[in-house]
């Protein structure tokens, strides 16, 4: 049984966004939704709030916006709400904790595509303990399908396939909590999942040759890229031999290839539904940072970036 699944709202259109991709996570999972709004007095009342309502009376109508939206379009969704009085970041932290996942939104880059995720949200991925999903703003139902064919009604776009869910996966530190995230999600839709595992050899980090440094000598050789890459591509299905097995019915691609891994999986998921990251911890600094490839995708990755902290 799953727990609820959490979204935070603002009133801004990515959080709107972010509230319906939560609402239809929920529907696939089988669980409740709850739709929280953080906010918090201030010495002076704040300029976005109208002249003729207090703080809290404009947080509250926010609230009833953002819900009447999603049960609008979700009349048969279990939807609760809680309306916070505190620091946002702390209230979202706190939210994620007691939820299977918590759902935030960013804004988008517009014809550059991507995030830029704003302080609250790059905050709240830090120091969650549970799975975080940024949704882009604009993003819809449409998205998460591969593009139906002419003449289809909207309402019928939810028949057509999903588009195939992305994993970024690290060989040197293989994480359970992260694979399994994946491929549930993949599972939960009905469509493919595309392993991306990103190498570099010695020499793949120079672009120009002029920078060379001559190497000191070594007793062998480094190993070609080619053998470099075969070396890759069997731990890696090593890694993911144990999930084929637990999860037949999804169908899975690998991908190897030589980059920097924060451009490579930025380049995969062109037209993926949903790209799922780790972000680890040490225990003692929970969510203290993100690490390189999970705060580049944040930022760069078109599609929902899911982060899943693990040990």
């Amino acid at each position: 049984m799953f727990r609820d699944i959490a979204v935070g709202i603002d009133g801004s259109p990515a959080s709107l966004a972010a509230a319906h991709w939560a609402a239809r996570e929920a529907e696939r999972r089988g669980s409740g939704l709850r739709i929280v709004h953080a906010w918090h007095r201030h010495a002076r009342p704040a300029p976005y709030v109208p002249l003729d309502r207090t703080e809290h009376e404009w947080a509250g109508q926010l609230l009833q916006e953002a819900v009447r939206s999603v049960r609008g379009a979700h009349p048969g969704l279990r939807i609760t709400e809680r309306l916070v009085c505190g620091a946002t970041v702390a209230a979202l932290v706190a939210t994620a904790a007691d939820a299977d996942l918590l759902v935030l939104g960013s804004v988008g880059l517009g014809a550059v595509g991507g995030f830029v995720t704003g302080s609250v949200s790059q905050r709240v991925v830090t120091r969650a303990a549970r799975p975080v999903v940024l949704v882009r703003a604009g993003r819809s139902a449409a998205d998460e399908h591969l593009p139906a064919a002419d003449g289809v009604a909207p309402e019928e776009i939810a028949g057509t396939p999903c588009r195939e869910v992305v994993l970024g996966l690290d060989v040197s530190h293989p994480c359970d909590e992260l694979i399994e995230f994946a491929f549930e999600a993949a599972r939960r839709r009905g469509t493919g999942l595309r392993v991306v595992h990103a190498f570099r050899t010695p020499c793949g980090a120079v672009s120009d040759p002029s920078l060379t440094i001559p190497p000191a000598p070594v007793p062998a050789a480094p190993a070609p890229p080619a053998l470099e890459r075969a070396e890759a591509e069997r731990t890696v299905s090593a890694v993911l031999r144990t999930w084929r097995e637990k999860y037949p019915a999804v169908p899975v691609t690998e991908t190897v290839t030589e980059g920097r891994a924060a451009v490579v999986l930025v380049h995969a998921v062109k037209d993926a539904g949903l790209l799922v990251v780790g972000r680890r911890t040490d225990g003692r600094r929970i969510g203290a940072h993100t690490g390189p490839v999970a705060h580049a995708v944040m930022h760069h990755a078109g599609c929902p970036v899911a982060v899943v902290p693990h040990d």
